[in-house]
């Protein structure tokens, strides 16, 4: 299996790291062509107007949609849920936009405002996920086909799955836990099949 990693900016080596240790082949993705032969991609964390805008750049945008469209599963954490979303509250930078969630950017507050939460996971066991959350988006309202997989304390949600799309708000690649990469390539071997 050939996970490619969305490597233009953000937390891509932590995401191609997790992935090595998955026991799958990741790749660095930067171009069109580096998109020919991956089971699934992860969108990391980062700056979500940046990576859009490098999206724009590299010609990426367009064909990443198609190949979502076509079925590719994807994860998105952090800006890459930002990326994913249909609905980011009317700001004006690229999307993805294929998700039916809606999202809004930077929903905790600025950096000094991050934070640590262990959340309840379900479909990944009954022992807790330690979320990090940096300058974290939040699913605001999610569509008719999106199950929630994770929510803060309050009951704010802040993971979720439609089809193949998987987003967190958090940033699991910097955990070391790698349930919700194998959740993931759980979801790409299932679409395989």
């Amino acid at each position: 299996m050939t996970i490619g990693v969305l490597a233009l900016q953000g937390s891509f080596a932590e995401h191609v790291d997790a992935v090595r240790r998955l026991g799958a082949e990741p790749r660095e993705v930067r171009l069109p062509a580096h998109l020919e032969g991956i089971d699934g991609l992860i969108v990391p964390g980062g700056e979500s107007t940046a990576i859009g805008k490098l999206l724009v750049l590299a010609s990426l945008l367009e064909p990443l949609r198609a190949a979502i469209d076509a079925g590719m599963p994807v994860y998105g954490t952090c800006a890459g849920m930002i990326l994913l979303a249909r609905d980011i509250g009317g700001l004006d930078q690229p999307l993805l936009g294929v998700m039916d969630i809606k999202v809004r950017r930077n929903a905790f507050g600025r950096q000094l405002e991050s934070f640590e939460e262990n959340l309840q996971i379900p479909r990944l066991g009954a022992e807790p996920f330690h979320g990090i959350f940096i300058r974290a988006p939040l699913i605001e309202e999610t569509g008719p086909g999106v199950i929630t997989l994770a929510q803060l304390p309050d009951g704010r949600v802040v993971a979720a799955r439609q089809g193949g799309l998987l987003v967190s708000a958090f940033h699991p690649e910097l955990t070391g836990d790698l349930r919700m990469h194998r959740f993931f390539q759980a979801l790409i071997e299932e679409r395989a099949s």
